[in-house]
């Protein structure tokens, strides 16, 4: 398990929540923390003179500060790095790969207009072109570590998800509770029932082989209810503190406004969502 962990902020209130989680995350794993501000240079702000941009970054290094300074007072080691450019998605793909973080931490925008079934541009990127995995944290959103639901599809990717659940619990938070869903559409076939099936099966042995407390529940989609709902409501029930999902790959933020269930729970939910590559 990579315990490299990259947080971006901006400093907003749509960052607070990230911050947070992001430090005790690296407290919970005995992680490392890079905490990074991206100031956008682009031809407006240029004009403008490179004095509003030295103020820019000047704002930037005070935002890392007292990112460090949070850390610091959880014993947490912390390295703040500042970049400028116009694609911040680019640059925090770039630091993250730099660093080999293992989870890149962001907050998530509110929910106005189509934007609302995402979390605003840059990390609407950052989940599509990733290489690893992605921690969407709303502001208000505080995670435990005592419930995390996994959605499964029985997919390559979802299977990848069901492992990364198991590692965070084992080395992070051993008293956690795996809730296991597989929902699938009312028209299914027998053969996508059987699959989702043997997926529960499948991270059940694998739980219970580590030890780790698991329930588990096989849903029938229902008419009227879209399957990113369905996940939604079990979470909700459950008092997750974060749901975890597999990507299947898609890149660029056309296809991310397609609305894949990932992309829709991190929209619809309050609570964090952790997508894994």
């Amino acid at each position: 398990m990579n315990t490299s962990i990259l947080i971006s902020t901006d400093g907003s209130e749509f960052s607070k929540g990230a911050v947070r989680e992001a430090i005790n995350m690296a407290k919970a794993c005995k992680g490392k923390l890079f905490a990074l501000s991206v100031v956008e240079v682009n031809q407006e702000l240029m004009a403008l003179g490179p004095l509003i941009i030295e103020e820019k970054i000047k704002d930037a290094k005070t935002v890392l500060e007292e990112v460090k300074k949070k850390a610091s007072r959880e014993k947490v080691e912390c390295e703040t790095i500042v970049r400028e450019g116009e694609e911040t998605y680019q640059l925090i793909l770039q630091e993250a790969e730099k660093h080999n973080a293992g989870t890149i931490v962001m907050g998530r925008r509110g929910r106005k207009g189509i934007m609302r079934l995402l979390m605003g541009s840059a990390t609407a990127r950052v989940i599509g072109h990733a290489s690893c995995e992605v921690l969407v944290v709303p502001k208000d959103a505080h995670i435990h570590w005592r419930n995390i639901v996994l959605a499964t599809d029985g997919s390559s990717f979802s299977e990848a998800a069901a492992e990364e659940a198991i590692q965070i619990i084992k080395h992070c938070s051993p008293a956690c509770t795996l809730n296991v869903i597989a929902v699938t559409r009312p028209s299914a076939t027998p053969t996508r029932i059987l699959i989702a099936e043997e997926a529960i099966r499948t991270i059940t042995k694998r739980a219970q082989k580590e030890k780790i407390s698991i329930s588990s529940s096989l849903m029938k989609g229902k008419p009227h209810e879209s399957i990113h709902e369905s996940i939604i409501a079990y979470a909700e029930d459950k008092d997750a503190d974060v749901i975890i999902m597999g990507s299947h790959g898609r890149t660029g933020i056309q296809k991310l406004l397609m609305g894949s269930v990932a992309e829709r729970v991190i929209g619809h939910m309050d609570r964090a969502v952790l997508i894994v590559r």
